[in-house]
């Protein structure tokens, strides 16, 4: 896997990945920036939410769950001084369907932050990440 992050100007980069997607990351205006993407450090978070979705996802598909939506909230807390590392991550999810079963959404969401998602696991090793989940019908 590999990507490109190319400057544009002041705190603004174009990242392009492997599969040939692009993004623009940029700062604050207070910072230099022109606010015109996401920062780094968001960019980690949307990663994180979509490895996770994309994972409760498939598996409650492969479970023959009548699964309409899933959505999901990632809210993080950073260390006060640098490296303003994520210490705390919690993701909360709302899947939405007709008869869903508790226990495989249970499940699904826990083995996406177990076993599955590389991001959550990767994460994991430097903050605390918690999940929950709501069923919607």
């Amino acid at each position: 896997m590999k990507t490109r992050i190319k400057w544009i100007e002041n705190v603004a980069f174009m990242a392009e990945s492997g599969s040939g997607h692009a993004v623009v990351m940029d700062g604050a205006v207070e910072g230099g920036g022109r606010n015109l993407g996401p920062r780094p450090m968001e960019m980690l978070l949307m990663g994180l939410g979509g490895c996770s979705a994309y994972d409760v996802v498939h598996i409650l598909k492969k479970g023959r769950e009548n699964v309409e939506d899933v959505d999901v909230d990632v809210e993080a807390e950073r260390a006060d001084t640098d490296p303003k590392v994520f210490t705390k991550i919690h993701l909360h999810f709302r899947v939405k369907g007709a008869g869903l079963n508790d226990k495989k959404v249970s499940r699904a969401v826990d083995l996406s932050a177990d076993k599955y998602c590389s991001a959550s696991i990767m994460l994991g090793k430097a903050a605390e990440i918690t999940h929950s989940y709501e069923l919607i019908e």
